[in-house]
């Protein structure tokens, strides 16, 4: 007992995420304390990381490779979930209204603690999408005003300002980018090179979903702001991925999807405003002051799943348990694990960049001779390996993303894989 007590008080120190296991899963709660002095590093040392694949109701047929498009919760935020869900059964507007949305500004807090900024520059939302497209149509631009983004940004965000370039004649500047990059110059360079006198916005995704690729935003969105330039970050898969914090990326909006790698409940989101920075920007749906400085004005929704969003505290909590630096780590080490075995391989290559800075758990594997989709399917009808095509612009591959309960077992497997595939024969192409 004195030692668990010990235990509990380094952890809140260092982690301050242990409180709702008791609550949550008390078995749970019990393998926590009994494994998490395990922790080392972030490879071969599977004691702490098996404790963390138990934690999740992981598939015994399936082996999921596909965690960039949405992610697992863990079972005590799935429990957390029920739990909530099922108090609202109870009494809906009495458990919803009275009860639950009495956890926002906890949650607010909670949320902004791990994005590093003030809780009254973070709304809840349902995903990326959401508040990216907030910012999109809430921003004050006209006719002539110049949008940089790139041909490999996310659809529904090209699809937001193409819907603006229709509507109010707003111009787009494409930036082609050549990927996998590994000069962040270049990468700079090609965005403010596309700057113009008319420029109002500069659109920047911080990690390329299709193959990996994570762009930096700083210098960008310093040299936009010299220039009067407003600077937006879709961080639909970085954040909870790899470790930093928002205001580090200088940028003036910010939105993440918290059911990819914070593992949250399916549908639950953030969007990030600078402070000085909210009024610019129009609520999208109705609200009472929708040019006023309160971040909640993004937040008028209406009834939507109370429970979800309470969840995503206990998501957090899990979040913190392993560690922003201690995730990032072993996320790395898991697609170096499974790539350094199969690059090598006639005909195998790679579309995600090598620099440990500009690539974390996303890899995007080409071989020579298939299509991304033959590879696909070769890969879940042979292998029961869930991965998915991906052919969009100059990007052709097949994205590979383990996650935080991914072992080398579900790798290996992989590796077989691909070595099986990149030794056939071709397969015939119509």
């Amino acid at each position: 007992m004195q030692n668990r007590r010990k235990f509990l008080r380094k952890l809140s120190v260092s982690a301050g995420a242990f409180s709702f296991l008791g609550m949550a899963d008390p078995v749970f709660a019990e393998e926590a304390y009994r494994r998490v002095d395990s922790i080392k590093a972030p490879g071969p040392d599977e004691d702490f990381w098996g404790w963390i694949r138990e934690s999740f109701t992981v598939s015994p047929t399936i082996i999921n490779l596909n965690n960039g498009g949405v992610a697992p919760q863990p079972k005590v935020v799935q429990d957390a979930h029920i739990r909530f869900y099922q108090l609202c059964n109870e009494a809906p507007s009495y458990y919803m209204w009275q009860i639950l949305d009495q956890g926002r500004e906890p949650l607010r807090a909670k949320l902004a603690d791990l994005c590093g900024c003030s809780p009254e520059e973070v709304a809840i939302n349902r995903n990326s999408t959401e508040g990216l497209n907030s910012v999109i149509f809430g921003l004050n631009l006209k006719a002539g005003d110049e949008v940089v983004l790139t041909k490999q940004d996310y659809p529904n965000m090209i699809n937001a300002w193409k819907q603006r370039e229709k509507r109010d004649g707003i111009k787009l500047v494409w930036v082609d980018l050549n990927l996998p990059e590994e000069n962040e110059e270049a990468i700079n360079a090609k965005y403010i090179s596309a700057f113009t006198s008319r420029t109002k916005v500069v659109h920047i995704t911080h990690l390329i979903n299709w193959c990996g690729q994570i762009i930096w935003p700083q210098k960008i969105a310093r040299e936009a702001r010299k220039r009067g330039i407003e600077s937006i970050v879709d961080g639909a898969h970085t954040l909870a991925h790899f470790d930093f914090k928002v205001p580090e990326l200088e940028c003036d909006y910010f939105a993440s999807s918290l059911h990819k790698w914070l593992s949250a409940p399916f549908g639950s989101g953030l969007l990030y405003i600078r402070k000085e920075k909210i009024r610019n920007v129009w609520a999208l749906l109705s609200n009472t002051d929708p040019d006023g400085t309160d971040i909640r004005k993004f937040e008028s929704l209406g009834t939507r799943s109370f429970a979800s969003e309470m969840a995503i505290g206990t998501a957090v909590d899990f979040h913190n348990v392993i560690g922003s630096k201690r995730k990032e780590e072993r996320l790395r080490w898991l697609k170096d694990y499974w790539v350094d075995q199969v690059k090598n391989i006639p005909g195998v290559s790679f579309n995600q960049p090598k620099s440990p800075r500009l690539s974390c758990a996303i890899a995007s594997l080409a071989i020579a001779g298939w299509k991304p989709e033959d590879i696909a399917g070769e890969l879940f009808n042979k292998y029961k390996i869930h991965a998915v095509a991906i052919n969009w612009e100059n990007i052709h591959g097949v994205r590979v993303t383990p996650n935080v309960y991914t072992n080398t077992r579900d790798l290996d497997k992989l590796v077989t894989a691909v070595k099986d595939l990149a030794g056939r024969p071709k397969p015939l192409v119509n």
